[in-house]
Parts: C-alpha cells; structure tokens; sequence
C-alpha cells in the first residue's frame, strides 16, 4: 500500500526545536519533490517547505531561517528540523510528495503521475 509515514510532531513551549519525518513507503518509485504542508484551526493549508530532487527549496516568509528542510533520497525520506518554534507554528503539518507510482484508493492499480498526501503531525507550541 502507497504511503507516507510521518513522525515527530508533539507538544513543546516556545523556543524549542522538533523534527519532523516522512518516509514514503514503496510504490512510488521517481520522487520529483516533497513538502510540508501546515493547517491551523480555522485558517487553511499552506507551503511551509518544498524541496526538489536536486536539493532546490522554497520556504514560507514566516519560518525562513527557523525551519531546515532536508531529503534523503536513498531511502525515500524527507525531514524538516524546525528552530525556535513560536506558538504560531501550532498546526497539522501534511507531508506532500509529487511523484510516479501506484495510486492509492481507487486508483491504487494505476501507475502515474500523483500528488501524495500524509496522514498528517500534530505540533503544538505553547507560549
């Protein structure tokens, strides 16, 4: 079965440090780039870090110089360590892979071109 594996979220107070990981599992078989993704209560889902194959990355304006996204593309993993977490951070944070392989759901028997979603990671930052 298709899917992305994250981990490393969790409750901290402001100030500290998380990392975040996301394997993907086998079945995608060409990784283009991955991402993080966040979505507070209320608000909707936003690019918080991109990452290409080549090692290009974009970051949102709010947490450049803070967050770190990295890829390990042996294994088909994607990290993001995230610095001086401010209670703002607090979100879902969805990791994103754009990539060739199986689908999932319905079209799980259909190899091509997909946007694949995680579960998503809680991280709470209070003040």
């Amino acid at each position: 079965q298709v899917q992305l594996v994250e981990s490393g979220g969790g409750s901290v107070q402001a100030g500290d440090s998380l990392r975040l990981s996301c394997e993907a599992s086998e079945g995608i078989f060409k990784i283009n780039a991955m991402g993080w993704h966040r979505q507070a209560p209320g608000k909707q889902r936003e690019l918080v870090a991109r990452i290409t194959s080549s090692g290009s990355t974009v970051y949102a304006d709010s947490v450049k110089g803070r967050f770190t996204i990295s890829r390990d593309n042996a294994d088909n993993t994607m990290y993001m360590q995230m610095n001086s977490l401010k209670p703002e951070d607090t979100a879902v944070y969805y990791c994103n892979v754009d990539g060739t392989g199986w689908g999932t759901g319905t079209n799980r028997r259909r190899y091509g071109v997909y946007e694949y979603w995680g579960q998503g990671t809680q991280v709470t930052v209070s003040s």
